[in-house]
C-alpha cells in the first residue's frame, strides 16, 4: 500500500513519512534499480527500537565484563550460569537463552573442542589451559542483545592463544567490510573466509550470524563465509550478529547425541568464536554489544 507523504511511518515512529523513511525508501529504490537485493521493512529498526535494545545490550556487554572478571581454573560451569542468572535480575532483565526453543540453562559455555551451545554443569570444571567461549543473550523489556567472549584459562598453548586472537581478528575483518548502502551480507562472509583461510583454519557453516533486537534470531542470516547466492544489502537500521567460528582442523561438526544442544567438532580439534551485536548507520558501524 502507497504511504503519502502525511502519513505516518511504516516503521512505527508515529512520526510523518516525510521526515522519517521517505528519503531512505528513495535510496532503496535507486538500490534496487541498480540490481541490488533490497531488505525488507522488517529488517529496519526505528529509534526507539535502537534505544530499547542499546538498553538491553549494556546489561549484556555489563555480564560478560562480570564474568570476565571472575572466571577461574577450578570453577565449574555451572558458576557462570548462576551469574548470569543473578547478573541479569539484578538489572531486571532475563537471559534469553533460557528455555527457548528447550535450551535448560541461562548462557551458552563451550570448551575447546566444543563449538557452540554448550550446557553449564556442575560436573565441568574449567582447567588450566582451557579456551572458553561464554556466549550471553539479554531481554530487557522486549528487547534483545547477543554476544559473545573467549577467555583463556591461565597458560594456554601458543596455537590455543593464536586460534583465539585470529577469530576475534575475523570478527574484525568482518565488521570493517560494512558499507553502508554499498556491501551486502556476503561480503562479511567473504572477508571473514578470505582472512581465515589465509591463516589455515576452516570455517564452520552450520551456524551463523543473525539479525536481533525483538527476537532472539531475526532476518537477515549473516554468512560467515562466501555464499553461493545474492544476499541483501546492508542498510541504515540493521541490527544483527557477526559471530565467526573457526577451527584448527576441519570444518565439520557434530550435535551431542544425549543433549541435543552441545556442538563439536568432528576430528575434536580446537573452536574459537566471538561475537558482537551490531547497527548499521548511515555512515558506518556500531557496535551495540560485545
Amino acid at each position: 500500500m502507497k504511504i503519502n507523504r502525511n502519513d505516518p511511518c511504516w516503521c512505527g515512529s508515529e512520526k510523518k513519512y516525510k521526515k522519517c523513511h521517505l528519503q531512505f525508501d528513495e535510496k532503496l529504490k535507486e538500490l534496487k534499480l541498480a540490481g541490488k537485493k533490497i531488505p525488507t521493512r522488517k529488517m529496519i529498526k526505528n529509534e526507539a527500537q535502537i534505544e530499547g535494545i542499546r538498553k538491553a545490550a549494556a546489561i549484556n556487554s555489563g555480564l560478560l565484563d562480570y564474568i570476565e572478571e571472575h572466571i577461574h581454573a577450578g570453577m565449574a560451569t555451572e558458576e557462570i550460569d548462576i551469574m548470569a542468572k543473578e547478573y541479569t535480575e539484578k538489572y531486571h532483565a532475563t537471559c534469553a537463552d533460557y528455555q527457548y526453543m528447550g535450551f535448560p540453562k541461562h548462557i551458552c559455555v563451550s570448551i575447546n573442542d566444543v563449538v557452540c551451545h554448550g550446557i553449564p554443569s556442575k560436573d565441568i570444571i574449567l582447567q588450566e589451559g582451557d579456551i572458553v567461549n561464554v556466549d550471553a543473550t539479554t531481554m530487557l523489556d522486549g528487547y534483545y542483545a547477543d554476544a559473545s567472549r573467549m577467555f583463556m584459562i591461565g597458560n594456554v598453548s601458543p596455537e590455543a592463544k593464536k586460534l583465539v586472537e585470529d577469530t576475534k581478528k575475523a570478527l574484525e575483518i568482518g565488521i570493517a567490510s560494512i558499507v553502508p548502502y554499498q556491501s551486502c551480507v556476503g561480503d562479511i562472509g567473504k572477508a571473514i573466509e578470505t582472512f581465515a583461510k589465509a591463516n589455515n583454519y576452516s570455517v564452520v557453516r552450520e551456524f551463523c550470524g543473525h539479525g536481533v533486537g525483538l527476537a532472539i534470531h531475526e532476518d537477515p542470516y549473516v554468512f560467515h563465509f562466501e555464499p553461493n547466492e545474492r544476499t541483501v544489502t546492508l542498510v541504515p537500521g540493521m541490527v544483527f550478529t557477526i559471530e565467526p567460528m573457526l577451527n584448527l582442523g576441519k570444518r565439520d561438526v557434530f550435535v551431542d547425541a544425549d543433549d541435543e544442544w552441545t556442538v563439536y567438532t568432528e576430528d575434536g580439534s580446537l573452536s574459537a568464536q566471538w561475537e558482537h551485536t551490531l547497527l548499521v548507520t548511515e555512515d558506518g558501524v556500531e557496535i551495540i554489544s560485545k
